[in-house]
């Protein structure tokens, strides 16, 4: 139970920056116009995936999906803007 934990404490805050990354990134329009939607955003995003750390039977299992989601979070926001798709 504590390795779930802590997957959803720690991986997930990772989850959660890349998600509200996404959200501030995705509108049409400048960025800057959504960080704030973004930030508020973080909290509940966070909270879900603390909570999506409990659905899996091992502490093992958690570290890995959330981190795995968090990596393909960052990347997507990183091909988002390598290819200079938002502003």
């Amino acid at each position: 139970m504590w390795a779930r934990a802590l997957a959803g404490l720690v991986a997930g805050f990772f989850v959660a920056a890349a998600a509200a990354g996404l959200v501030a990134w995705l509108p049409s329009g400048p960025w800057q116009a959504a960080i704030v939607p973004s930030l508020i955003a973080f909290i509940p995003f966070w909270m879900l995936a603390a909570l999506w750390a409990f659905a899996f039977r091992t502490g093992l299992r958690a570290w890995g999906w959330l981190g795995a989601t968090a990596l393909a979070g960052f990347a997507l926001l990183w091909l988002l803007r390598v290819n200079h798709w938002v502003v």
